[in-house]
């Protein structure tokens, strides 16, 4: 059974940065894209970043393009989001998703995720 657990969310003013963790048992991460998605109060979950199996391909939603970016360390079964220059509208709970197909270029549909992390909060303040 495939685990994820996300880590390194908090509170942080508007401008700073986070870096988001998902770590991941069960499985071989390493065949697997991975993605990272958002949902705010109110709001449906959306995509914000997925990294291909091998790293080598990283897409982007609207929202964190230029700011966001995800990176995977296959020896560590981990892969990262490193968010800079946060907003209020990033305030969101962050989920981590291991992509269904194997060898993919990492979900950017949630229907495209077969695991899902519990979730980590980010909450910018103005």
């Amino acid at each position: 059974q495939v685990q994820l657990v996300e880590s390194g969310g908090g509170l942080v003013q508007a401008g700073g940065s986070l870096r988001l963790s998902c770590a991941a048992s069960g499985g071989t991460f390493s065949n697997y894209g991975m993605s990272w998605f958002r949902q705010a109060p109110g709001k449906e979950r959306e995509f914000v970043a997925a990294v291909s199996w091998s790293g080598g391909v990283r897409r982007y939603g609207d929202s964190a393009k230029g700011r966001f970016a995800i990176s995977r360390d296959n020896a560590k079964n981990t892969v990262y989001l490193q968010m800079n220059s946060l907003k209020p509208e990033d305030t969101a709970v962050y989920y981590c998703a291991r992509e269904a197909k194997i060898y993919g270029l990492g979900a950017t549909l949630r229907d495209s995720c077969d695991y899902w992390g519990q979730g980590t909060q980010v909450t910018v303040s103005s």
